[in-house]
């Protein structure tokens, strides 16, 4: 694929980064734009291999050499097609994925990679400014229904992806605006949100219907409410999926008498019968709501949830009850808003402050860029794990995605890393705010193939900070709300069991991404998202779906 001697001929670039002086004082996004002929060459590295392995270092399947080849002929807008027919988002995780599929690539045997991220990124977005990502709405409608609960990558490729299978797709969010992790996580300087917006425009005209500020699930009082919440008029609510003749109202997926006319209903019907939390096509926010999971369960013939995993993982060590000590998602939502413009001011502010970042990993890198681009006086980043070697370790052999020392964008522009160094306890001032932390160097052992460690004797000191942000990861699923309402089994890791079709231990109720899964990448849920939209649609059918499935539940990274 791609030139014959391209990769001999041509080395690795990716496109040169904003200089930091100027990028740290606005939110835009990092990278430089790359000449067209540039993306040509890098294209052109693809080589001729006999088995691209990079198809399996990405769970999407992306035709990785074809469309490189296309790219390095010129043909930009077959090679679109050929990106879309794997992936729905592919202007996300040419940004924000680390791409296990470069690490799988043949040429990264003896050379540097290509650069599939960066020609995926090229790709998508010379098809957006070319007008080639059209809307694809159904050919024909069909008579089922399928609420979907979050609207991260997982949430946003199922829907996608049942929509165009001409099921009616409804995606409920409780946060304001849709798009999970992607709008509220992801900093701006990263991925700027109009490129979230415009993709979801076109779910939106493609018919896939959001309703926002939305808690589905949570426990009710007596009168139907959620306490200081808005009752939801279930009275006027559309008519229920229609019985099957048991007289449970219960669908089973397979019998169709009676329901057309039940359970489809005009949107307009639908926007004036609930009268509180939903969002309209042209995306105005209405107030606060609640709905339980049994109510979704009546009113839709089968339900996903792609619910992430929303617990952030603490640091319960003497002190963390001190003021400045936050989760970094406290502290990423605010500073998205403010960058959006639907907040004025963030609540919590690195400006002027020492800050400590605890956790090494992309979330650090993400809190450390915002940090500075909030005006953080001193910048510490601490990760509990050994620096990672600068090349592939024999642990992790190609094609697996190795465990070496990266740096991004965030590190260029200032501040400080520590490695194997752990927090013992947080120490405050006089006035209950956090003034240092007490640290003390560890070594890691590995013991039945899980790391320990061991304190190393004298290395105790204290890191001077009043603000300290923990970004220590995710430990599983919120286990009140619909999962709870509905009983549904969750693992031993805390996320949500699901059989080989992604369905839970609850009929009629699927689950995907990393509410499934567990902490993972964008691309995992996407992938996810797409192969339970296939088990979906399969299920309303009552047979085999058109529709691709690039994995199955618990499918793992190249090992």
């Amino acid at each position: 694929m791609g030139k014959i001697t391209g990769f001999l001929e041509y080395s690795r670039q990716l496109p040169d980064r904003r200089p930091v002086a100027v990028r740290i004082r606005d939110w835009k996004e990092v990278y430089s734009s790359f000449p067209e002929e540039r993306a040509r060459e890098q294209a052109a590295r693809c080589m001729d291999c006999g088995i691209p392995f990079c198809h399996d270092g990405c769970p999407l399947g992306n035709l990785i050499p074809e469309w490189n080849d296309l790219v390095y002929r010129g043909n930009w807008r077959e090679a679109a097609e050929r990106l879309q027919a794997t992936h729905n988002f592919p202007e996300f995780t040419g940004r924000l994925c680390p791409a296990p599929c470069e690490a799988a690539c043949v040429l990264g045997i003896a050379a540097e990679p290509v650069t599939i991220e960066r020609m995926e990124y090229e790709i998508i977005e010379h098809a957006w400014a070319e007008g080639w990502v059209v809307p694809q709405p159904p050919e024909s409608e069909t008579s089922k229904s399928v609420a979907i609960v979050g609207s991260g990558p997982a949430g946003l490729a199922c829907a996608q992806q049942l929509r165009r299978a001409g099921h009616r797709v409804v995606v409920y969010e409780r946060a304001a605006k849709p798009g999970g992790l992607l709008r509220y996580g992801i900093p701006e300087f990263k991925m700027e949100k109009h490129v979230l917006d415009r993709r979801l425009e076109q779910l939106r005209v493609e018919g896939v219907e959001f309703v926002c500020n939305t808690i589905v699930g949570l426990h009710r009082d007596g009168t139907g409410t959620v306490p200081g919440d808005v009752a939801v008029d279930v009275s006027g609510q559309p008519a229920k999926v229609a019985d099957d003749g048991g007289g449970s109202g219960v669908d089973d997926g397979k019998s169709t008498a009676g329901r057309e006319a039940s359970s489809t209903y005009a949107a307009t019907t639908y926007a004036a019968t609930i009268p509180s939390g939903a969002v309209s096509p042209a995306g105005a926010d209405l107030v606060t709501s609640s709905i339980s999971g049994l109510e979704l369960m009546e009113r839709y013939h089968a339900v996903v949830l792609a619910v992430g995993t929303g617990i952030s993982r603490d640091l319960d060590i003497p002190g963390r009850d001190l003021d400045g000590i936050h989760l970094a998602l406290d502290f990423l939502k605010p500073a998205n808003q403010v960058a959006e413009g639907s907040l004025p001011a963030s609540p919590v502010s690195a400006d002027g402050r020492k800050v400590v970042i605890l956790g090494g990993g992309d979330t650090g890198a993400d809190c450390l860029g915002t940090a500075h681009r909030q005006g953080a006086e001193s910048v510490k980043q601490l990760e509990i794990m050994p620096r990672p070697p600068d090349t592939r370790p024999a642990g992790t052999p190609w094609p697996m995605y190795p465990m070496i020392f990266r740096t991004t964008s965030a590190h260029e522009e200032g501040g400080e890393q520590y490695y194997s160094i752990t927090t013992k306890e947080f120490l405050g001032d006089t006035e209950g705010r956090v003034r240092a932390i007490n640290t003390e160097e560890v070594a890691m052992e590995l013991q039945d193939g899980r790391p320990v460690f061991q304190p190393v004797p004298g290395t105790e000191r204290e890191i001077e900070c009043d603000m300290v942000l923990l970004a220590l990861g995710f430990t599983g699923v919120e286990q009140t709300g619909i999962i709870g309402e509905l009983g549904l089994d969750v693992t031993s890791r805390g996320t949500i069991s699901v059989d080989s079709n992604w369905m839970t231990s609850t009929a009629r109720v699927f689950a995907c991404g990393d509410g499934a899964r567990g902490q993972s990448l964008i691309v995992w849920a996407t992938a996810e998202g797409r192969s339970a939209a296939s088990a979906v649609d399969a299920y309303l059918s009552g047979g085999e779906s058109l529709l691709p499935a690039p994995v199955a539940p618990g499918t793992l990274p190249i090992h």
